[in-house]
């Protein structure tokens, strides 16, 4: 077998041609936009290399096929809050073949290594971890946009090499169809009918009055979270941008105390039920299939990706406030059927707990590993957050 660093546009061509070969005959993967998967190795795309690094390999057989991939990343901010220097391994794809898994583990463990890691955390991505992050173990099915999917198999290399769960991700999905309990009516309608509380949905013309409203409420929620880092206002823009083809204003809502911001929750549709489509490509044509499709209603789930309350207004009830007003736009909107409660932490027990208050059924889950370079380490797997956490994802 022979490994060789990504360094050329024939090496990113290749490396982006692994996953189409290790699921050409699975109908739920969905090909990630090739645009997508290059920005995260883009310098000028990827403000994580402003304080990290990253590299990528692909592999191939002795008769010079193609059989996996693999990348290894260093985000330096957050890699020294943990007891034991720890970096990132992710964008794995492998054959059926453990020599050739363990070799792609073994290169990242190095490169790591040498960088004065101690630690590895995979399969994750070099940016935020509502894109490309944990291994799928449970739901093959069509994944929502961002979410990893993974081979069965996988799993045993993981856990064979001597990766171990650090924390799992569940994914639940709401059948908005089906009415919701009535005792979650109850609290939303008696938090809704409160004099001192406003609920808006963003709007583009005051957008950076909202992105403002959101750092704030953002960092409140999370400044006692592990590992916790504020969030970027420009990250926030160069994300809404992104996102501005397909957003809906009315998915995404801020709740307001007596003016002063103390909620949110962000809602995308899912465009992964466009991409399905398109085959990883953006070209002209794939671009007039995307708006034809976005046109006539081919998204039928949406995905909230974030969500946050202020410390001192937790355990009043306000998500559901902010549900009553969903609930109200998907009225207005028939054609969204489904929505992704994305994604929970299993230390998240708040966040558990609400998705189970609406009625969310357990749709797929996600593991992140971790491996200890030092055999003799203590494995500790990540902290439970109490009722402070309502973020989606982990």
């Amino acid at each position: 077998m022979k490994l060789t660093e990504v360094t050329d546009k024939k090496h990113i061509k290749e490396f982006l041609k692994v996953p189409h070969l290790i699921y050409k005959n699975d109908k739920n993967w969905i090909c990630p936009l090739d645009s997508d998967v290059e920005a995260v190795f883009d310098p000028d795309r990827n403000a994580y290399f402003n304080h990290g690094e990253a590299t990528r390999w692909i592999l191939k057989d002795d008769n010079d096929k193609l059989i996996g991939r693999v990348a290894a990343f260093i985000n330096q901010n957050k890699a020294r809050t943990y007891e034991q220097p720890t970096g990132g391994m992710g964008f794995f794809e492998c054959t059926d073949n453990q020599d050739a898994a363990f070799l792609m583990f073994e290169t990242c463990r190095k490169w790591l290594q040498e960088r004065g890691m101690e630690a590895m955390d995979g399969p994750i991505n070099f940016g935020e971890n509502d894109m490309f992050w944990g291994l799928l173990v449970d739901g093959y099915m069509e994944q929502s946009y961002g979410m990893n999917y993974h081979a069965p198999y996988y799993r045993k290399f993981f856990e064979d090499y001597g990766f171990y769960p650090f924390f799992e991700q569940v994914t639940n999905h709401l059948d908005v169809v089906k009415p919701f309990p009535e005792r979650f009516w109850k609290i939303a309608s008696r938090v809704a009918a409160n004099p001192s509380l406003t609920f808006e949905h963003f709007t583009y013309q005051k957008a950076d009055k909202y992105i403002a409203d959101l750092k704030s409420v953002y960092d409140q929620a999370w400044v006692h979270h592990e590992h916790f880092t504020p969030l970027n206002i420009k990250d926030i823009q160069t994300g809404l941008e992104k996102a501005k083809p397909i957003l809906d204003e009315e998915l995404v809502w801020f709740v307001y105390h007596e003016g002063e911001p103390i909620a949110f929750l962000v809602m995308f549709p899912d465009i992964n039920q466009i991409l399905r489509h398109l085959n990883g490509k953006m070209h002209l044509l794939n671009k007039l299939k995307f708006f034809y499709y976005l046109k006539t209603h081919e998204i039928k789930r949406t995905r909230i990706t974030v969500m946050g309350v202020v410390p001192k207004f937790q355990r009043h009830g306000i998500e559901s406030g902010i549900f009553k007003k969903l609930r109200e736009v998907f009225d207005r909107r028939p054609y969204y059927t489904e929505v992704e409660l994305s994604w929970v932490g299993d230390f998240n027990l708040k966040m558990r707990a609400l998705h189970e208050a609406v009625g969310g059924v357990l749709g797929k889950k996600h593991i992140t590993y971790r491996k200890l370079f030092d055999p003799e380490a203590e494995k500790r797997r990540t902290k439970t957050v109490g009722p402070e956490s309502l973020r989606m994802e982990a």
